[in-house]
């Protein structure tokens, strides 16, 4: 298995290998979703610099994953079905049993997330509705791995939960009208063994997110922080923290936000030593 040290990704979303090919001959690629083949709509987001940091994300995580032997893994925006195809490929060698369950609220990008699938032969439920509206009794503490990719970019709050691609990427003040709408849903809906993978920018506060969650009882770290010319994405990870007394210790803002800012500062160093 290689590691992502040893790949590049290139803009369209591939990887080439920065090693000796000759001394990779008898291995293989880490198996993600092909960004050829996957469908498209002009109503629909596209794979783009946040899909694939969250899927380095899990790349990263994918032993992690596998020994985290989940029974059902869900995506939250499915857009294009990059993400979701990807999850599957990752961990379908290892765990042929898993249930795979993706939303969207815009009914053309179910419909390309279902021809990107198919594409690659693999199998996803996909349910058109808003966040998980219709599904939070039917999957309440059930969902052991949980990915979003939300609208967060900063917009008018008039703008959020338009028709078509808006709705992928309208996020309202600071990004979050989605996000924290969305978190109690998610904390609703996730098992006790349950991980949730999160895309965020700076700009949309994530430490503040952190301590939502920590509130309900999660503890978090930084999977992967990538700056572009128009971003600086944050990929965080969740997951349900028994430790009641250092619960009480970290939901102070400010104890928190100071535990993000060298959490990002320790990770950002490590990237560039």
């Amino acid at each position: 298995m290689y590691q992502i040290s040893d790949l590049t990704r290139t803009s369209r979303g591939d990887y080439f290998y920065r090693t000796n090919p000759s001394a990779v001959m008898s291995e293989k690629p880490p198996e993600i979703a092909d960004i050829m083949r996957v469908s498209s709509h002009r109503e629909v987001y596209e794979p783009c610099d946040d899909s694939f940091a969250l899927v380095d994300a899990l790349l990263a995580d994918q032993t992690n994953l596998i020994n985290h032997n989940p029974n059902l893994c869900m995506e939250i925006g499915c857009g294009s079905g990059y993400v979701i195809t990807s999850l599957i490929l990752l961990l379908k060698s290892k765990l042929p049993t898993v249930h795979y369950l993706a939303t969207d609220t815009n009914p053309i990008a179910a419909r390309v997330t279902n021809q990107t699938l198919e594409a690659h032969g693999v199998k996803a439920e996909i349910v058109c509705t808003d966040i998980a509206s219709c599904l939070e009794e039917r999957l309440a503490g059930s969902v052991d791995v949980m990915v979003v990719n939300p609208p967060y970019v900063p917009t008018p709050e008039y703008e959020v939960g338009m028709e078509g691609i808006a709705s992928s990427w309208a996020g309202g003040e600071n990004g979050r009208s989605v996000i924290d709408r969305m978190l109690p849903v998610v904390d609703r809906l996730l098992s006790e063994k349950g991980w949730f993978y999160l895309v965020t920018l700076t700009s949309n506060y994530p430490a503040e997110i952190c301590l939502m969650m920590r509130k309900r009882g999660f503890a978090w770290r930084i999977l992967v922080q990538r700056s572009t010319e128009e971003e600086n994405l944050v990929i965080l990870k969740f997951w349900r923290d028994g430790d009641e007394e250092s619960l009480e210790k970290e939901t102070s803002t400010a104890s928190l936000v100071s535990e993000f800012s060298r959490s990002l500062t320790s990770f950002m160093e490590k990237q560039w030593r």
